[in-house]
């Protein structure tokens, strides 16, 4: 029987695991409660919930693999504390009972001394907040009799990533011929991580045993400022560079007592108002894989988006 990998969740980290395994010629589930997912004859997309136990006894069966890549309904810590806990725990039970290794991607939100170079070894011991859900479900997949890895990326960008300070808020303005608005600072230095090298670390990482119950990095070029990712889009846009806007932090915070979507956004202010760094060398060395040049990805992400229309 060959080997089954099952995907839950087909945003773009999802979406985009999903496509690289078919296009290695494994065999893919994909679970949503949309049915949504890559179109591919090696891809089965079944619409269910993943956290009903029956339906992931089902779907997990025969798995080798399971890539975890489901967040929150909000982007809110009461909505991830009432949600992810169980979510996570109801996939490590399935996956234990197949003998399934449990990926998950992961941010930089738990890492408790920021203001440092975050490398694999940091601590993670955040607090409070949407920072401190990110360290209890580390804390619980560590726990776990279930073997996981989790794979932490800085901000997204790429084909998919819509939502993301590096995506509808960067690209669709350039795209457009508009000035592009940024939050925190334009000038700080900031890693963001292409999507598919995210999904290649993670599908590295179910690939070794030896990888298995640890915290990895996803492989991630050099930091690099709002404002000369902006300028990198133009360029493989051909457009000319835009002018640089920041809303800054205090105008968030002032907005957060009256709303939540902002109050939840000035949470996290800090990773723009300073450097914000991560390195990614160890996890490179031991899943042998390496960051798409930048001239690269952001001309893949610009395809993409014009695609959109």
């Amino acid at each position: 029987m060959s080997k089954v990998y099952v995907v839950t969740g087909a945003g773009p980290v999802g979406w985009t695991v999903a496509e690289q395994l078919a296009e290695q010629g494994r065999q893919v589930r994909v679970l949503t409660r949309s049915g949504s997912g890559p179109e591919h004859e090696l891809i089965e997309r079944i619409r269910g919930d993943a956290k009903d136990p029956a339906v992931l006894r089902s779907v997990l069966a025969g798995a080798q693999a399971v890539f975890h890549c489901i967040h929150g309904s909000a982007y809110n810590a009461s909505v991830w504390q009432a949600e992810l806990p169980a979510a996570e725990q109801a996939v490590l039970d399935a996956a234990q009972e197949v003998g399934a290794v449990v990926v998950f991607p992961e941010s930089l939100y738990s890492y408790s001394e920021p203001d440092s170079v975050m490398a694999e070894g940091s601590l993670r011991r955040a607090t409070g907040g949407k920072r401190g859900v990110r360290t209890e479900l580390l804390r619980a997949r560590a726990a776990s009799a279930t073997p996981t890895v989790s794979v932490v990326s800085g901000d997204f960008f790429g084909p998919r990533a819509r939502i993301a300070h590096a995506g509808e808020r960067m690209v669709a303005p350039i795209l457009a011929g508009k000035n592009v608005s940024v939050v925190g600072s334009s000038r700080q230095p900031h890693s963001f991580t292409y999507v598919p090298d995210l999904a290649s670390a993670m599908i590295a990482a179910a690939d070794r045993p030896s990888a298995w119950n640890a915290v990895w990095h996803a492989p991630t070029g050099p930091a690099l400022t709002q404002q000369q990712l902006v300028h990198a889009f133009a360029a493989a846009a051909e457009r000319p560079a835009p002018k640089v806007r920041v809303l800054p932090g205090w105008t968030l915070r002032a907005a957060g007592i009256f709303s939540a979507d902002a109050r939840e956004l000035a949470e996290m202010l800090y990773q723009f108002e300073r450097p914000f760094i991560m390195g990614s060398a160890a996890s490179e060395a031991a899943l042998g894989v390496t960051p798409t040049p930048l001239e690269t990805a952001v001309a893949a992400t610009v395809d993409w988006w014009r695609q959109q229309g």
